[in-house]
């Protein structure tokens, strides 16, 4: 446990760099009371750490959020994507695709992401003021793009196409009525039918011709047809697009109102960059809720939870649960003293067999991006953004983040 004075974790206490006494900007739970309670509605939330990790590493329990319900009961696809798959079926697709997703490879894609950060860069430069959640957008699609194999689009705007179809999505927990008029139902299909016809479809017929390394390429020669296809690129898009976007907004803003963090960051080793990036994600878990659906009667902890349940993880919750983090969890503290086991990001990557497979791709690219990003010391925040909170992914969303940089 560390040693705390007026303003967290003291230096000799476990922050080997400057900790940061700005609290969350997007994190607005608490240390948690109790480690899972039951609401009016039967569903059984769960705060505390240790029970959400059990749940999350648990086997009578299938994926329930990112509309996975949904899509699991229209019974159209003859293959699930990954983010639904649940026994050896997961297991089976996330070692086919590891490969994709390996320190190895990523080191691959590192040429391929400072030329776009460095492009982003210039851009700003040349136009002296722009929003920088706009910049996190590009680079975040561009990437996920070249991974996933969205490269041959018709026309320009994927990532517009993308947002349109998450901004537009789900607004209710699962197993809820969807709160969505038919206007908005033919909305999400016309965003759907042009993301298929613009982006998806191009790409697996230019695979169809010639294989790429990429992930279309490897559905196809797994026998995907184009529905199952689509479906993957929308998971796909989702978690390496939009989250990535906003952790690159929030941690930006976080180091661009802390001078000595910001300095620790940019004159910091790889490893040291990567720690304060990992406390960041801790203290601003990019998706605030996970949803499990249990499959057989559970006990987490000393609660029973009956088969059929839903149980919504409070990952902001969790992530300052003081018994695992230590003292002042709500503080930024990198590189702080964790029991073994507990990664330094908590619980904002997930855990157990649906832990976020892209984890590593995420914090390079941030962090490739964002120390190009605040070398420059002309950069300043020229208006700060509104936070809001995007139902699909369950998390939050920063707009407006303005800042310049003068040439």
């Amino acid at each position: 446990m560390t040693h705390t004075d007026s303003n967290g974790p003291s230096s000799s206490g476990g922050c080997p760099f400057h900790h940061s006494t700005t609290p969350s900007l997007t994190n607005h739970n608490s240390a948690p009371a109790t480690d899972i309670q039951v609401d009016q509605g039967g569903v059984y939330r769960v705060q505390g750490f240790a029970a959400a990790r059990e749940v999350l590493r648990a086997e009578g329990v299938r994926q329930a959020g990112f509309m996975a319900e949904t899509v699991r009961d229209t019974g159209l696809l003859k293959n699930q994507p990954v983010l639904f798959a649940e026994g050896e079926e997961h297991h089976a697709m996330r070692r086919d695709t590891a490969r994709y997703f390996t320190p190895t490879q990523v080191a691959d894609y590192q040429p391929m992401i400072a030329r776009h950060a460095d492009a982003l860069i210039t851009k700003l430069a040349r136009a002296g003021e722009l929003n920088l959640d706009d910049l996190s957008l590009t680079l975040a699609v561009q990437v996920a793009a070249r991974v996933v194999g969205l490269t041959d689009s018709l026309a320009p705007g994927l990532e517009r196409r993308v947002m349109a179809f998450v901004e537009g999505g789900g607004d209710s927990e699962p197993g809820k009525a969807q709160a969505r008029g038919r206007i908005r139902g033919l909305q999400q299909q016309a965003n759907l039918s042009l993301f298929f016809l613009l982006d998806v479809k191009p790409a697996i017929q230019a695979r169809r011709k010639q294989r790429r390394d990429d992930l279309i390429s490897h559905l196809l020669d797994k026998g995907y047809n184009d529905l199952d296809i689509l479906t993957e690129c929308l998971t796909y898009g989702t978690a390496g697009m939009v989250t990535t976007r906003e952790f690159i907004s929030v941690a930006a803003w976080h180091l661009l109102q802390d001078e000595a963090l910001r300095a620790d960051y940019v004159h910091g080793t790889e490893k040291e960059r990567h720690a304060i990036l990992h406390e960041i994600l801790r203290l601003e878990p990019v998706v605030s809720t996970l949803y499990r659906r249990a499959e057989t009667d559970l006990m987490v902890g000393e609660q029973a939870v009956p088969k059929g349940s839903l149980l919504a993880l409070n990952v902001g919750a969790a992530n300052l649960d003081g018994d695992v983090i230590g003292d002042a969890p709500e503080t930024l503290c990198p590189g702080r003293r964790l029991p073994r086991g507990v990664q330094a990001q908590g619980l904002a990557f997930g855990d157990g067999h649906h832990r976020c497979p892209g984890a590593f791709l995420a914090i390079k690219e941030s962090d490739v991006f964002l120390r190009r990003l605040l070398i420059w010391n002309d950069l300043r925040i020229v208006s700060p953004p509104s936070v809001t909170v995007n139902e699909v992914v369950k998390g939050y969303e920063i707009r407006g983040l303005r800042v310049s940089l003068e040439n």
